[in-house]
């Protein structure tokens, strides 16, 4: 039965085309981090391995009684493909995910929770920083550099809060995408925020 109370244990996911980055929650602490690479040809061979791996994942003995997920909400991106590949990916975890016994699915969009654990995007004063300190790159090489940043101020954000020390920005974000599930849980149950 679907609820909008938060649940003692939860995995939070931060997925990609390639991989999904997870962190299990349980009576609001972290207790294990982890990252499930896909394999495949295509698209449609990376979901059926995604299906395969998450199945095989949430009945491992950590994740008795992980009856509920939050996943980081697909958003607007620059190319369509990726957007589709990315929505087929979610729904083949979110499909294995209920075959495994979970009921409960609640979702955030990136900006949200980013911007609750105070990692805003960055203000004009400092993109203006960035340039004066690296003149003369492309408008590219300074995008990557500013999402490097945020993504540091994640991980940062995650060491600081839980004391872990992760090196994967994926593993961070799904740390992340569940700080904000501890405290919005009910916000992310079958709304869009």
């Amino acid at each position: 039965m679907m609820t909008s109370v938060r649940p003692e244990k939860f995995v939070a996911i931060d997925a990609s085309t390639n991989s999904l980055a997870f962190a299990l929650f349980e009576f609001g602490n972290l207790k294990m981090i982890g990252k499930i690479n896909f394999e495949g040809k295509d698209i449609y061979q990376k979901c059926i391995d995604a299906s395969k791996k998450v199945q095989s994942f949430l009945k491992d003995k950590s994740f008795i009684n992980t009856d509920s997920i939050i996943i980081e909400h697909t958003v607007f991106m620059n190319s369509p493909k990726t957007a589709a590949d990315l929505a087929l990916v979610q729904g083949a975890i979110i499909g294995a995910a209920g075959v495994s016994g979970v009921l409960n699915v609640a979702k955030v969009s990136p900006i949200t929770w980013q911007n609750y654990i105070g990692n805003k995007a960055l203000s004009k004063e400092e993109k203006l920083v960035i340039r004066s300190k690296n003149p003369g790159k492309s408008d590219a090489w300074y995008k990557s550099y500013e999402r490097n940043m945020r993504k540091e101020r994640t991980i940062k954000f995650i060491e600081i809060n839980y004391d872990k020390i992760i090196d994967d920005n994926d593993v961070a974000d799904a740390c992340g995408i569940g700080h904000w599930g501890l405290n919005n849980w009910s916000k992310g149950m079958g709304v869009d925020i």
